[in-house]
């Protein structure tokens, strides 16, 4: 019997007294598809960097087809054949897509380039070669890093959450490219939070469980629920149900919003309009690219409007298109940014003085002096309330796994009490027990009368959590669609422009 293509024995990781991954074995064989499933802090990701040589292993020992390997780099690791797709990811901001490929695939830009769109064009995952990265949002982003990998040809390719960014038709396209390459020899090792895509496409699953294996299944022999219990230890939450509830106050209104990017890569504005009353959830659905950050910092506040369109964005019945981030905040309003690292918090700044960042009217600050003590008290709150794994709230943002970091950021904009809570990308990366407990508290918001508005690109989320959803395609709103009555195949339809996209 031949050997695995990779192994690992006894892999074993510690920052300080936290340990990420304790005695870890694990077999990759050749020409399959290898799911890893864990909760956020499992250990996860962590592991994947000792595979691709970002991290070195306090002990233990990886082979290659047998043989043992010191994997002390991710150029040592690229030049055995493994590729891998971070789920924050490496891209240089200030380069075009081409340039930041051609640092790792030889070849020239024109010749990249066709390449690029020829890999688009086969995966469903488009972007434009000549894009500098900063204008890309976080899906684009992610689109990049796939698309370099496979010009890398690997033979071993580790992908983290690679569908998030993907509309249903693209998904099913995916799938049969990475069967396609597994049939072809490649081993995938293939991390997601969606057990429906694990059971669907992958051959074997360990699952991790602080940061330890607590199990080693055939996933198409186990159900969802069966996989979810293994990963968290506990059985899910029931599924929601929204009840119906009478139409509240005018919490947001966007009347015909225009605006042009100042980004030459950015998407403009073109006629949005949209109404958004206490007491209901309204999704914004469609892929990354299609306005979506645009649409985002108007509403923010981080894009100001002159004074004589101030009344195309109304919140709480008060025109607000001319006011920054702080006066809409004054006025009941909170968000939670797609951008976890950066525009959520400020990686290098703890976690409690990331609370101060928003959270500061709570009785945060005393004669414009920090109260460290109240600070402390509300980050361990949110800590507690959210199942934040963390070491407290002196620990740094930027230390926390993505799902964990999303869990603070929900939480400390939660607590604020808002009546508009605008959230984008909720659960992206975040695992299935701490999706559903998010997905469970908006609603619970919702129920209690705030007005909530989601952008997701997850259209499971959205019809599980929404009364009605829109479709945001090259910078044009969709007619509003009631998820009761309406399919994910009709709102992908929307989503790639097959249907007409009302002005």
């Amino acid at each position: 019997m031949p050997a695995p293509l990779l192994s690992l024995r006894k892999m074993t990781k510690t920052y300080g007294q936290t340990v990420a991954n304790s005695a870890i074995d694990l077999d990759v064989d050749a020409g399959s598809i290898h799911a890893i499933l864990g909760e956020n802090g499992a250990g996860k990701s962590t592991l994947m960097k000792l595979i691709y040589g970002v991290e070195r292993p306090d002990e233990g020992e990886v082979l290659w087809n047998g043989a043992r390997v010191h994997l002390s780099s991710p150029a040592e690791a690229r030049r055995l054949g493994i590729g891998m797709v971070f789920q924050h990811f490496s891209l240089f901001e200030t380069l075009t897509v081409v340039e930041n490929i051609s640092l790792i695939v030889p070849g020239s830009k024109a010749d990249l380039a066709a390449r690029i769109r020829a890999l688009g064009q086969t995966f469903g995952l488009l972007v434009d070669p000549f894009a500098h990265v900063h204008a890309l949002s976080v899906g684009e982003r992610q689109r990049v890093e796939i698309i370099r990998c496979l010009l890398t040809e690997p033979r071993l390719l580790i992908l983290d959450e690679p569908t998030s960014v993907l509309p249903p038709q693209a998904v099913g396209l995916l799938f049969e490219t990475l069967r396609r390459l597994r049939d072809g020899g490649v081993s995938i090792l293939f991390i997601s939070h969606k057990l429906d895509e694990i059971r669907a496409l992958c051959d074997r699953a360990t699952i991790l469980r602080g940061g330890r294996v607590t199990g080693d299944v055939d996933p198409r022999e186990h159900d969802s629920h069966d996989l979810a219990r293994m990963m968290i230890g506990r059985d899910m939450p029931a599924p929601l149900h929204l009840a119906p509830m009478p139409a509240g106050e005018l919490r947001l209104e966007l009347a015909a919003l225009d605006h042009e990017s100042d980004d030459p890569f950015g998407i403009g504005l073109a006629g949005v309009s949209l109404r958004l009353h206490a007491g209901e959830i309204l999704g914004i659905a469609g892929i990354s690219g299609n306005g979506q950050s645009e649409l985002s910092r108007l509403i923010s506040g981080e894009i100001v409007l002159p004074a004589s369109r101030r009344d195309e964005i109304r919140m709480m019945d008060k025109p607000v298109g001319h006011l920054g981030p702080a006066a809409r905040r004054a006025l009941g309003f909170a968000f939670v940014p797609e951008e976890r690292l950066g525009r959520g918090a400020v990686p290098e700044m703890s976690l409690a003085d990331n609370s101060l960042l928003t959270a500061h009217p709570l009785g945060l600050l005393k004669r414009g002096l920090i109260d460290r003590q109240a600070e402390a008290k509300f980050t361990a709150t949110c800590i507690a309330d959210f199942d934040v794994r963390t070491s407290g709230p002196e620990a740094e943002a930027g230390s926390l796994s993505g799902g964990n970091l999303q869990k603070f950021i929900m939480g400390r904009e939660i607590s604020l009490h808002p009546q508009l809570l605008f959230v984008a990308q909720p659960t992206w990366g975040v695992d299935i027990g701490a999706a559903t407990a998010i997905r469970h508290r908006l609603v619970k918001m919702r129920n209690a009368g705030v007005a909530v508005l989601v952008i997701s690109e997850e259209l499971e989320e959205l019809f599980e959590i929404c009364d009605r959803i829109q479709v945001l395609y090259k910078g044009s709103l969709s007619p509003s669609l009631d998820p009761r009555g309406t399919g994910p195949e009709e709102i992908g339809r929307w989503m790639i422009g097959a249907a007409a996209v009302a002005p």
